[in-house]
């Protein structure tokens, strides 16, 4: 793996235009469990699948248990920047990253300090009214009982997609252009499992396809350079 990494140090050097594609890997190393590692969301019990939970017929059709699981499961407000995440917002002070493409919901990429963030399945830090349209923080809902509800009397949604529900198309946008016009692709703590997320990787054009990531991903073999580990170690080892 060293010597992969000092390749990845070479790279990272040479270059000001990197774009990073990352999934929940990242931000298990701030204490957030993932859906599919063995102690992840998917292989633990509840009444019903965690799939099914957060699908969006659930949500409309129980919001009590919905909300249950969302807040004991899905919003983690202590977690803290780690160090992948302290990393790829040096680079972007640095001029070298050009944008974070994020799978994730937590905000911890903003926390660090990124600005350029394309959350392709939404944020639990934003949350609206689903009758008239106000915003919500996430401290505001915290303080609220199981399902939160607007002064109107509206549903309070969190921003996030959920199973049967799209992807915001002009951040598919922002996404695509971004990764179309990268000289470094990293992709990095990611099964690629979930899609349409994971087919963006299709719009890379360049010859720096670089993998981080502790098991194998459907991309490895089309990887220029693959490097396995946890993120937040091979990242504290880079410039």
């Amino acid at each position: 793996m060293m010597e992969n990494i000092e390749k990845l140090k070479k790279i990272i050097e040479e270059t000001d235009n990197i774009v990073f594609f990352g999934g929940a890997g990242v931000s298990t190393e701030s204490g957030i469990p993932d859906f599919r590692s063995q102690d992840g969301l998917y292989n633990q019990q509840y009444d019903y699948p965690p799939e099914r939970i957060v699908s969006h017929t659930f949500y409309r059709k129980y919001p009590e248990e919905f909300f249950r699981f969302y807040r004991d499961r899905m919003i983690y407000p202590d977690a803290k920047p780690n160090k992948a995440h302290l990393k790829l917002a040096q680079w972007e002070r640095e001029g070298k990253l050009k944008a974070v493409i994020t799978q994730n919901i937590d905000g911890l990429h903003q926390a660090a300090g990124n600005k350029i963030v394309y959350e392709l399945h939404g944020s639990v830090l934003r949350n609206y009214c689903e009758e008239c349209g106000k915003f919500y923080k996430l401290d505001e809902i915290l303080k609220m009982d199981n399902v939160p509800v607007c002064g109107c009397g509206g549903r309070i949604k969190p921003d996030v997609v959920l199973y049967e529900e799209g992807l915001d198309m002009d951040v598919m946008r922002k996404a695509v252009n971004a990764i179309q016009n990268a000289d470094v692709l990293i992709i990095g703590g990611t099964s690629l499992a979930v899609y349409p997320a994971a087919g963006l990787i299709d719009y890379y054009r360049g010859n720096k396809l670089i993998v981080v990531n502790k098991s194998a991903t459907p991309r490895d073999s089309e990887a220029n350079l693959l490097v396995k580990g946890s993120i937040g170690e091979v990242f504290d080892q880079l410039p």
